[in-house]
């Protein structure tokens, strides 16, 4: 089993070849969930997430032949650019087998480290069996991503690190894909200090380490098994890590796509930083669950900043729908000259900006004299777009949000 004296001799390995991040507390999201919130920022790693630690402890590890023979890492990302990053550090042949479906970004980052890059499979599991396949021909050593015991030291070290900078902290949120991390922060935190709460956090759709612990069977959501958190996309809990949160993890919570994409955009709003779904995953349980965090101590970790510019632009859009900043009306009216002008003034009057006009005549049941047109208006929050559509209505149109 894991032990705090392994996680102290993997911080020892550590030091200097990783970042000692900060561990500092958040006014404002304090305020907004009610308990005090604390932030360990592992995006800010060379390679923008934890796994460097865990990646780097393992392959300094390595004997003598197995440096000269080279490693093999499976993963949909960060653990591939930690793996890559610090074997091209040492001198170390690294070949990294990806899914089809990871982020390009990943992928090319993966490659500037010197790695050789092997897309194979569409899922998880079929990358990791192709890895096992090029280990056995090449005689490769396989780095696993999570289900190692020196690999979650590295890990742990995180939790050395947060509770020497915050040592009054009673609650840790860790995100859980395979189990790596919450596997070495638990290990660590529950033998510095045995009376803190240690609560890991799923992604409903790969409820993996929820099923393995509790016995249930969860299924993906029928929408299907994509997550915007795909850094916890794990469909199989590790076998050692399983154990670890059978006995030191206090609770387990699952979050909805809804809840990660919320987290994502508020700490890009209120901290000013740039998290992945996964990382983001903690502070989505904390605004979720928040009466089960209430008036406690509690440290997130950040533990990832690579993601897909497009998806960021895509959560971005979407959030400021939800919050009413983003809002689609439809306004009919009788089609004279003049109409539209009379509707852009209206909406101009009551503080909001138009960002997309469509202009409807054919498709539409409405009557041959009426017009149906379709704004894309960027407001300050619900009670604004209400204001819009009253204004317009009060001057004899029918407006309705779409």
């Amino acid at each position: 089993m894991l032990t705090i004296p392994d996680i102290h001799a993997a911080a020892a390995r550590l030091r200097d070849q990783v970042l000692q991040t900060p561990c500092v507390a958040s006014q404002t999201l304090s305020e907004i969930t009610g308990a005090q919130v604390f932030l360990k920022f592992e995006n800010l790693q060379f390679t923008a997430s934890f796994k460097e630690r865990g990646a780097s402890n393992r392959l300094q590890l390595l004997t003598a032949e197995e440096k000269a023979r080279g490693v093999v890492a499976m993963s949909a990302g960060n653990h591939a650019q930690g793996v890559a990053y610090h074997a091209q550090r040492m001198g170390v042949r690294a070949v990294i087998v990806m899914p089809r479906f990871t982020p390009g970004v990943k992928v090319e980052r993966t490659r500037s480290f010197g790695a050789e890059v092997v897309l194979h499979g569409d899922t998880l599991e079929a990358a990791r069996q192709h890895a096992y396949a090029l280990a056995e021909q090449q005689q490769l050593t396989f780095i696993h991503p999570f289900d190692d015991e020196a690999v979650a030291a590295g890990q742990g070290t995180l939790a050395l690190e947060m509770l020497a900078e915050q040592p009054d902290l009673d609650t840790l949120i860790v995100a859980i894909g395979g189990g790596g991390l919450i596997a070495g922060v638990a290990t660590a935190a529950k033998a510095l200090k045995p009376g803190i709460r240690i609560v890991g956090v799923q992604a409903r759709r790969f409820p993996s380490m929820l099923n393995a612990v509790q016995g249930s069977d969860l299924p993906p959501l029928p929408i299907g098994n994509a997550t915007i958190a795909e850094g916890i996309a794990v469909a199989t809990a590790g076998e050692f890590t399983r154990t670890v949160v059978r006995e030191l993890v206090d609770e387990l919570l699952l979050v909805d796509e809804g809840d990660i994409e919320q987290a994502v955009l508020m700490l890009l709003e209120i901290e000013k930083t740039l998290v992945e779904g996964a990382g983001a995953a903690g502070l989505a349980a904390l605004v979720r669950h928040g009466d089960k965090f209430q008036g406690r101590k509690v440290g997130l970790i950040l533990s990832g900043g690579n993601i897909d510019p497009l998806l960021l632009a895509s959560i971005i859009e979407r959030g400021m729908a939800r919050s009413g900043r983003l809002a689609r009306i439809k306004v009919s009216a009788r089609d004279v000259p003049g109409v539209l002008a009379r509707i852009t003034a209206t909406v101009a009057e009551a503080g909001a900006n138009i960002e997309e006009v469509h202009h409807q005549r054919a498709f539409t049941l409405l009557a041959a004299q009426n017009v149906e047109i379709e704004f894309v208006l960027q407001t300050r929050n619900q009670a604004h777009v209400e204001q819009v559509l009253h204004a317009l209505q009060a001057q004899g149109m029918e407006a309705v949000r779409t």
